[in-house]
């Protein structure tokens, strides 16, 4: 690797100033920095990191993720891979952990915590804390990831519990997620180990796990958008503050990542430095990552950009190499061969009919709220038609279900979902949190058995259905989950597939990445798993009827 030298003003992080230096690295390695009498009219500082995000909900490998990401200035991730972990197990943090040695992106994976994350539903594996325990001696495995099974911490369940010693023995940091936890049960939760929360969705939510030594990942992912909710952090508690984005779709990805969030953190006046801390630095020192942080000494991962105000990345290094320029990455595509858990067969649109138990049922329905994860639990009268309960589109409730991909002949799970405003036609996906069976929701049986079976006959995918002879669809090779083609190819498809979806009625802005997590049990308040309808604040499987 060759030595070479660039000039700028660059923001010191540390000292929190700016000045006119020239940087010199070699061997990817920051030799010296020297103060000069003046620079050219850009400026250096460290890049981005993302403190908390799921590869595998880009729809892209790891590899295939860092060719874009670097456009954006973005240099690391904090990894959770807890979704291929759910369909593949050991063997699929491996794949994910393999793939990305491929890349001069620096990822870092933690060990999963909650595989599955709860044992109302139907995973592909299971890791165990002995598992975790092998998992947190790994060397390319940096922390414990999210700890959703707080109900487990709070009352001290004793695989829950191993797992968070194996961490703590291990000095690896543990992972927070606990959806609007407060008072002295988030002060029990930090008190048993867990260091930061992506989850808060309010700003005295977020306050009280601060209050109770925790770390906040302020979250502004495809579906999950909680940054307005909890910005003035940045300016309240400036050294508790991070930012990620969890998931992030692929069309969203060739837009922005972390850089979206620091330029609207400039905008609304937070003080530079405080934004670019949380935005650079406080992910390296928390999770203790060998990411350079412009210093003599440092592995050589900065960026460039124009100005403070439109904070284009005119070119990102990593460890001293050229990885993007002028918006164009420059790092490779690279070919690998798919691993997938898929044994589910073709469905009949009889499976998807929900017989009435009464004249006038009133049924529990799963209320979908724009930019978040959290549902309520409404309880509706029900569209009764030949003594079927069926969808009622002059309402907005249209069928939901999910479906065991991992065994051919078990039952599926069908109840009702409000706010998707689908006139007709359906939607599925084998991205469906935690577990990755197939969700899909729609107006009628035909529409939705359709969309179902065309992922059964990809293995894996997101698909649409006008009809159900009109259907479209993109197929995830790699666990259900993940393309095996390049970023700009998925983000096409994908934003076919939802101008479709606008065109059957959908008002929602990221309809496959919301219904991806109406199997999320541990997100409050009301999803559907593969065994039937989930209260998640009483945390028991409750009936479709009231």
């Amino acid at each position: 690797m060759s030595t070479f030298s660039i000039s700028g003003k660059l923001i010191d992080l540390f000292q929190r100033r700016i000045y006119p230096a020239q940087i010199v690295v070699d061997n990817g390695i920051i030799t010296s920095i020297t103060k000069t009498d003046a620079a050219p009219d850009q400026y250096l500082l460290p890049g981005f990191i993302d403190s908390h995000i799921h590869i595998e909900s880009s729809m892209l490998l790891p590899t295939a993720f860092g060719q874009i990401a670097v456009i954006h200035g973005t240099v690391a991730t904090v990894s959770d891979p807890h979704e291929i972990a759910n369909v593949c197990g050991m063997e699929g943090v491996q794949y994910m952990i393999d793939n990305s040695t491929l890349s001069p992106f620096k990822f870092f994976f933690g060990a999963p915590s909650c595989v599955p994350a709860t044992t109302f539903e139907t995973a592909g594996a299971t890791l165990d804390a002995k598992a975790v325990e092998e998992l947190l001696h790994n060397p390319n495995i940096w922390y414990l990831s999210e700890m959703m099974n707080y109900p487990g911490v709070l009352h001290n369940d004793p695989e829950v519990m191993a797992k968070i010693a194996e961490a703590k023995t291990a000095g690896k940091p543990i992972d927070g997620h606990a959806p609007g936890l407060r008072g002295d049960a988030a002060n029990a939760y930090a008190a048993a180990g867990i260091t930061t929360d992506h989850e808060c969705f309010t700003l005295d939510e977020a306050l009280d796990k601060i209050k109770a030594g925790m770390h906040i990942l302020i979250r502004e992912g495809s579906a999950a958008k909680n940054y307005e909710a909890l910005c003035e952090l940045i300016k309240l508690h400036p050294g508790r503050v991070m930012f990620c984005s969890d998931d992030k779709h692929p069309d969203e990805l060739l837009l922005h990542h972390i850089n979206g969030l620091v330029k609207r953190s400039l905008q609304k006046g937070y003080d530079l430095f405080d934004v670019l801390r949380a935005a650079c630095v406080h992910p390296v020192l928390h999770y203790k990552l060998p990411v350079g942080l412009l210093r003599e000494g440092d592995p050589a991962d900065f960026i460039v950009i124009n100005n403070l105000a439109d904070l284009d990345v005119l070119q990102t290094y990593i460890n001293g190499q050229l990885v993007a320029e002028q918006g164009i990455s420059l790092l490779p595509e690279i070919k690998v061969t798919p691993i997938n858990n898929f044994e589910t067969g073709k469905k009949d649109s009889a499976t998807f009919k929900i017989k009435a138990h009464s004249e006038t049922p009133v049924i529990r329905v799963i209320e979908a709220i724009e930019g978040q994860l959290v549902t309520n639990c409404l309880q509706l009268p029900a569209k009764v038609v030949d003594g079927f309960i069926v969808s009622d589109v002059d309402c907005d409730i249209l069928k939901i279900a999910v479906i065991n991909r991992y065994k051919n002949d078990a039952p599926v799970a069908v109840s009702f979902i409000k706010n998707f405003g689908m006139k007709k036609g359906a939607l599925a996906s084998t991205v469906a949190h935690d577990c990755h069976n197939i969700i899909a929701v729609g107006v009628d049986d035909e529409s939705i058995c359709a969309a179902v079976n065309a992922l059964v006959d990809r293995k894996g995918g997101l698909s649409v259905a006008r009809n159900k002879d009109d259907v479209n669809s993109i197929a995830l090779p790699v666990a259900g989950l993940m393309s095996l083609d390049n970023g700009h190819k998925v983000a096409g498809a994908y934003t076919h597939l939802n101008k479709i979806a606008r065109e059957l009625g959908t008002t929602l802005h990221a309809p496959f990445m919301t219904l991806s997590f109406m199997a999320l049990l541990v997100i409050p308040s009301l999803k559907l798993s593969d065994l039937g309808l989930f209260d998640g604040s009483k945390f028991e499987l409750i009936s479709l009827e009231v």
